[in-house]
C-alpha cells in the first residue's frame, strides 16, 4: 500500500530509454513514486483516475505537452508541470498561458533543481491537513466528537506502549519495500538502522527522507499499524519537544492550500476546537509563509489559507511545542513544531486586507480547556497510568469499531506471551468476543474452546474491558 500522496509523472517518447535510469534515481530522491508513460492517452487516463487527494507533478516533452496540458491543467490533483524539451523559445509560446507550467527547461540539472526547490514548498502547502473538529451546541454528533476523543486517547496509549526490536525491524522492512529501487532512500534506511538514537529524533523528522515522508503519510491517512510501528520514534520526538519547550508566547504561521469545501467547514467552525492528527509545522516568519502561497497556483475551488496561531506555553500540559531550528537538519529555518494531537480553538476566518488569502486565526488550548475535559479524564483513567500493553491497545481499537485491527493486536500479544501466562485466557476471551461481533461464530467457538482448555482457575469470561463502551462513555458526555 502506497502512503505518499505525491507522484511524479514523466511523459516522453524516450522515457523508458536506458540513459534515463540515472535520471530516475535523481528524481526518485525527491518524489519516490515515479510513473513513466510514452503514450498520451494512457497517461491522461492515469491522471484522471487518480484521487483528488493525490498530488501529481508532471514532466512532459514539448510535443506531448502541447497535446495533454490543455486537457489536464484544471484537474485538482495536478499541481505543477515542467516542460523538458530541446526548443525552449517555441515551447514557452504555448505553455505561458498555463499557470501550472512552472518552467520550460532544456538542461537536466536545471529540471531536477527546479523540481526539488518547488517540492520543498509543495510539501508544506499542498499536503492535506488531517484534522478533527469538536463541535459544541445542538448540531454535535457522538460520531464526530467521538473521533476527536479517540484520536486523543490513541496518542496517549501509544506513547505509553513499549516498543520492541521486532517493531523497528518490521518498520524498516516495510520502508524497504516502499522504496525498493530508490538508492538514495535505501541508503538513508541503512543509516537509520545503524545510527538512529533518541537524541536525533527531531533531526530525522526534519530531514528530507523516508522517515518524515512515511510518518507524515501514516498520520495523515490514519494508518494505525504504521503509526503503531513508529510509536517509539513518536515518543522520542515528544520527549525532545518537552525538553526544548518554548518559554515565551509565540505567534506562528502556517500556509496551506485547501479546497473551498474545507474552507467553508472552517468558517462554520468558529469558536470550536480543532485537533491536528499529525505533527504541525509552523514558522515564526509571516512573510516567508506568505511567500509559499504566492508561488502556488490558485485553481478552481482552491483557496490559499494562512493559519495565524498564538501559542502560550503556560497552557501546555501534554502537547508541547518548540522552536526546532537548532535541532533540525535545516538550522536556518524558523520552524516551530507542535506535538501530534495538539488542540486549538478556532477564533475566526477572514479575508486578508488585500483580499489575496484567507486568514485562519487559532489559539493553542490546554487539555483542560475544552468541553471534552470530563470524557478525556475519564477515559485516561480507564487506561490507567504508567506503561500500557497490546491488550489495552486492542480494546481501544475495538471501541473505535476497528475490529480487524483489534484482533490483529490481540493475536500479536498472544504470540509474545509464554504458554503459562495468566493473560492468555483473557486474550482468548477478547478474541472470541471480537469474532462474535464480526459474525464469525465458528471462530468465536474456537477461541472460547482455547480459553476453557486453559482451566477454570484462570480469569476468562468475567473480565471487563479497560476501555468503556463508546455508548456508555463518549456518548454520555457529548450528547
Amino acid at each position: 500500500m502506497c502512503l505518499e500522496i505525491f507522484y511524479l509523472i514523466w511523459l516522453d517518447a524516450n522515457a523508458n530509454g536506458k540513459e534515463t535510469r540515472d535520471t530516475e534515481q535523481k528524481l526518485r530522491s525527491i518524489i519516490n513514486n515515479l510513473k513513466k508513460f510514452q503514450d498520451v492517452k494512457q497517461c491522461q487516463k492515469y491522471i484522471e483516475e487518480r484521487s483528488k487527494n493525490d498530488r501529481l507533478v508532471m514532466i512532459v516533452s514539448g510535443q506531448f505537452g502541447r497535446e495533454i496540458v490543455p486537457s489536464i491543467h484544471k484537474l485538482r490533483q495536478v499541481i505543477s508541470i515542467y516542460v523538458y524539451c530541446f526548443d525552449k523559445v517555441r515551447n514557452k509560446q504555448w505553455s505561458d498561458k498555463f499557470a501550472k507550467v512552472k518552467a520550460v527547461v532544456t538542461e537536466l540539472g536545471e529540471l531536477i533543481a527546479r523540481i526539488k526547490a518547488d517540492h520543498k514548498i509543495q510539501k508544506i502547502v499542498e499536503e492535506p491537513l488531517s484534522i478533527n473538529i469538536f463541535t459544541t451546541g445542538g448540531t454535535s454528533t457522538t460520531g464526530v466528537n467521538g473521533q476527536f476523543v479517540f484520536s486523543q486517547i490513541l496518542i496517549d496509549c501509544l506513547l505509553r506502549l513499549k516498543t520492541t526490536k521486532a517493531d523497528k525491524k518490521e518498520l524498516i522492512d516495510h520502508c524497504k519495500q516502499q522504496y525498493q529501487g530508490n538508492s538514495a532512500e535505501l541508503s538513508n534506511l541503512r543509516e537509520f538502522r545503524e545510527d538512529y538514537s533518541s537524541e536525533k529524533a527531531l533531526w530525522w523528522y526534519t530531514r528530507e527522507s523516508f522517515f518524515y515522508k512515511t510518518l507524515n503519510a501514516a498520520l495523515r491517512n490514519q494508518n494505525i499499524h504504521i503509526i503503531f510501528l513508529f510509536r517509539g520514534f513518536i515518543s522520542d520526538i515528544h520527549r525532545q519537544l518537552k525538553a526544548y519547550q518554548a518559554n515565551d508566547t509565540l505567534r506562528v504561521y502556517r500556509s496551506q492550500m485547501i479546497s473551498s469545501n474545507e474552507l467553508e467547514t472552517l468558517r462554520q467552525s468558529c469558536d470550536q476546537f480543532i485537533s491536528i492528527n499529525s505533527f504541525f509545522s509552523t514558522s515564526i516568519d509571516k512573510e516567508q509563509a506568505l511567500s509559499f502561497l504566492n508561488s502556488c497556483d490558485v485553481g478552481d475551488n482552491i483557496e490559499p489559507v494562512l493559519f495565524e496561531i498564538d501559542a502560550n506555553p503556560a497552557l501546555v500540559t501534554s502537547k508541547p511545542f518548540a522552536d526546532v531550528s537548532p535541532y533540525s537538519e535545516f538550522t536556518d529555518e524558523s520552524e516551530v513544531l507542535f506535538m501530534l494531537g495538539s488542540i486549538f480553538r478556532l477564533q475566526n476566518v477572514k479575508r486578508s486586507s488585500d483580499g489575496r488569502v484567507w486568514i485562519v486565526r487559532m489559539t493553542l488550548c490546554s487539555d483542560d480547556e475544552h468541553d471534552l475535559k470530563k470524557v478525556l479524564i475519564y477515559m485516561k483513567q480507564q487506561l490507567g497510568s504508567g506503561e500500557t500493553d497490546l491488550e489495552t491497545f486492542g480494546k481501544l481499537l475495538w471501541e473505535m469499531g476497528k475490529l480487524d485491527l483489534a484482533e490483529k493486536y490481540f493475536i500479536r500479544f498472544l504470540e509474545q506471551l509464554p504458554l503459562n501466562n495468566p493473560l492468555l485466557a483473557r486474550l482468548y476471551e477478547d478474541l472470541a468476543k471480537v469474532a462474535a461481533q464480526k459474525g464469525d461464530y465458528d471462530k468465536c467457538m474456537e477461541w472460547r474452546q482455547k480459553a476453557i482448555a486453559i482451566g477454570p482457575n484462570q480469569p476468562t469470561f468475567n473480565s471487563k474491558s479497560t476501555i468503556p463502551k463508546q455508548s456508555n462513555s463518549t456518548g454520555k458526555f457529548i450528547e
